[in-house]
């Protein structure tokens, strides 16, 4: 029963945190398409329709992008959370945020997929040794993430059986590449989504 308890306010507190992230973000990029469309259009005209179902399409892309990279960070702060509360002995608060964690982790896998799935993949436009850099921390981020899956669910079902003993030996294990994982994919958004818009400071 507590553990329902558990999971039922750790998916509350994802879900609100969530929603009022992505409302604050919308809210931002409300003003950026008009803007955006005033100067176009005193550069070239473009046909009304095309210009709004183009600035649309964007600005849904930015928006699951974004919405993809609150849902990471979060992961990342409570597993550091969840790591530090299980050194003071708070298990307690050590469990809410590692279940918030892994549900951080599953709602991300699942918009990263979709995302994919309709923007098709996204290649990476650097060069230089910037490129070099974001190969090897891709190839790593991309290879632990396969092998984190059946780690993460093995580690999470042996603390909800209460198997304790079992549950530390593998969990030595599942934090630190889980932890690598989480901030990889930070640096990988950053260098892909952000890091381009500036290539003369990365090249």
């Amino acid at each position: 029963m507590t553990s329902r308890r558990v999971i039922l306010s750790s998916l509350l507190a994802l879900v609100t945190g969530t929603l009022l992230l992505a409302g604050s973000s919308a809210g931002q990029q409300v003003d950026k398409p008009a803007s955006a469309q005033t100067t176009n259009s005193t550069i070239h005209s473009a046909p009304p329709a095309a210009a709004s179902a183009q600035g649309d399409e964007a600005l849904r892309v930015e928006g699951e992008k974004r919405f993809q990279m609150c849902i990471r960070d979060r992961c990342t702060v409570f597993l550091v959370l969840g790591f530090l509360f299980i050194r003071s002995g708070k298990i307690r608060y050590h469990r809410f945020c590692m279940i918030v964690a892994f549900l951080c982790s599953t709602v991300f896998l699942g918009f990263y997929v979709y995302f994919h799935l309709h923007a098709g993949v996204i290649r990476f436009g650097g060069q230089g040794w910037i490129r070099a850099v974001y190969f090897t921390i891709l190839i790593t981020h991309t290879t632990l993430a396969v092998v984190i899956v059946p780690l993460i669910l093995i580690t999470l079902s042996r603390a909800l059986r209460e198997r304790f003993a079992s549950h530390r030996a593998i969990a030595r294990w599942t934090l630190p590449l889980w932890l690598y994982v989480s901030v990889t994919g930070v640096i990988v958004y950053w260098l892909l989504y952000i890091c381009l818009l500036y290539t003369s400071r990365c090249v």
